[in-house]
C-alpha cells in the first residue's frame, strides 16, 4: 500500500526511489510488526482477560501444567493482526504470491480462532468438530495449491514453469521430481494440500510450552525469507543451482513480518507466560510457513529446518499408532516436549534446548544453497 504511495512521489523527488529497494521494505516490515505487537500487547492481554479468555488444561497435561489455567489464549490474534497490517503497509500488493498467504492465513486462522472459541466458550475441549476442521482447511490448502499452479501455467517459459512445479532433492545440483508432467497440477496440488496441513497441525502439536513454538517459527521464517529472495532473483538461483521461481521474492516481506510479530509475541508469552497463541496462531502460522515453503520450492529443506515440528508430530503419530496395536506407550507422554518434562526436565530447559536445535537445523537448512 505504502509502495504504491511511494512510487507516486518518487516521480516529484527521487529521494522516494528508496522504497523500492526489498530490502528496506523488509527492515521496514520487521519493524512495524514488532511494534504493533509490543504496543497493543499489554491492551490484548487485558481485553482477554476481561472477556475471561481463559486457557483451559488438559487432564492429560503433566501435573505442573495445572498452574497455567486461565491464562489468556487466543493471542495469536495479535501475531496475524501484525502480520496482516505490516504486509499490506510495504509489501507489493500487486505480487499473487503475497495474496495467497494472506488468504491461507485468514482462513487457517478462522478455524482456529473457531476452534478455540468453542473451547472457552463452551468449557469444550474437543473444540471445532474435526469434519468442519478437516473441510475448510482443505479449502485454504487446496486453493493455495490451485492458484500456484494456475499461476505457473501462465509463465511463457516452460522452464521457469517446471521450476515453479518440481519438487527439488536438496544436496544434488539437478535433481527434482517432476510434478509438472503430470497432467493438470493434480500431484503437485496434492503435494501442497499435504504440505500446507501437515505444517499447519505439526505447529498446533509443538504450541504446548511457554515460548516453545514461537521462536521456532521467528527462525523458520527466517531461513524460508532467504530462500524467497534468492529464488526470486535469477542470477542468485542460476548461480546457487535453484529453482528460480518467479514473484517470490516479495514474500521476504511476509517472513520479515512473521519475524517482527513473532518477536512481539516471545516478549509476553515467554516463560511464565502472560498470554498463549492458541489455534489461531498455531495452525495459521503453520499453514503460512507451509505455503511459502512450497512457493519456493523448498518443501524438503523446510522440513529440515522445522524439524522440531516433524519431531513433535511423529511422536504423536508414534505413541497414537503404538497405544492402539500394541497397547504400549513410546513416550512418557506425547507430544515430545511431554515426554522430556516427565523425564525431569524443567519446562525452560525443554524450550531452550528445542530453540538450539531449530538454530542448528536452520544453519543446515541454508547450508544446502552451497552443499550440492
Amino acid at each position: 500500500m505504502l509502495l504504491w504511495l511511494f512510487e507516486l512521489l518518487a516521480n516529484y523527488h527521487d529521494s522516494f526511489q528508496v522504497f523500492r529497494y526489498l530490502t528496506l521494505r523488509a527492515l521496514l516490515s520487521v519493524l512495524t510488526a514488532l511494534g504493533i505487537g509490543l504496543l497493543l500487547g499489554p491492551v490484548m492481554i487485558r481485553k482477554l482477560r476481561a472477556l475471561k479468555y481463559g486457557q483451559a488444561v488438559s487432564s492429560f497435561a503433566p501435573e505442573n501444567h495445572a498452574a497455567k489455567m486461565g491464562t489468556p489464549t487466543m493471542g495469536g490474534v495479535l501475531i496475524l493482526m501484525s502480520i496482516g497490517i505490516s504486509t499490506l503497509l510495504w509489501a507489493d500488493l500487486s505480487n499473487p504470491y503475497v495474496w495467497i498467504v494472506l488468504g491461507v492465513m485468514v482462513i487457517f486462522g478462522a478455524v482456529g480462532w473457531a476452534d478455540d472459541w468453542i473451547k472457552i466458550r463452551y468449557k469444550d475441549n474437543a473444540g471445532l468438530p474435526a469434519r468442519k476442521k478437516f473441510f475448510w482447511t482443505s479449502v485454504g490448502s487446496l486453493g493455495a495449491g490451485i492458484g500456484l499452479y494456475c499461476i505457473a501455467q501462465m509463465q511463457s517459459d516452460p522452464v521457469i514453469t517446471s521450476n515453479m512445479l518440481d519438487l527439488l532433492v536438496p544436496f544434488f545440483k539437478n535433481l527434482s521430481i517432476p510434478f509438472s508432467v503430470i497432467p493438470f497440477g493434480i500431484a503437485f496440488i496434492i503435494f501442497t494440500y499435504l504440505v500446507i496441513n501437515g505444517a499447519s497441525n505439526a505447529v498446533n502439536l509443538t504450541d504446548g510450552l511457554d515460548g516453545l513454538a514461537i521462536m521456532p517459527i521467528v527462525l523458520v521464517a527466517a531461513g524460508l525469507g532467504v530462500f524467497a529472495y534468492l529464488a526470486g532473483d535469477i542470477r542468485f538461483a542460476n548461480y546457487l543451482h535453484i529453482p528460480y521461481v518467479k514473484y517470490t521474492s516479495e514474500l521476504v516481506v511476509i517472513c520479515a513480518a512473521m519475524i517482527g510479530a513473532g518477536l512481539a509475541f516471545l516478549w509476553y508469552n515467554a516463560h511464565p507466560a502472560q498470554v498463549f497463541m492458541g489455534d489461531v496462531g498455531a495452525l495459521s502460522l503453520g499453514a503460512m510457513l507451509g505455503t511459502i515453503a512450497v512457493m519456493v520450492r523448498q518443501e524438503i529443506v523446510f522440513a529440515i529446518m522445522g524439524g522440531v515440528f516433524v519431531m513433535e508430530a511423529i511422536s504423536v503419530f508414534l505413541q497414537i499408532g503404538s497405544l492402539r496395536m500394541r497397547n504400549k506407550r513410546v513416550f512418557l507422554m506425547a507430544p515430545l516436549h511431554h515426554h522430556y518434562e516427565k523425564q525431569g526436565w524443567k519446562e525452560t530447559q525443554v524450550v531452550i534446548r528445542f530453540w538450539i536445535i531449530t538454530i542448528i537445523l536452520v544453519v543446515l537448512g541454508l547450508m544446502t544453497l552451497k552443499l550440492r
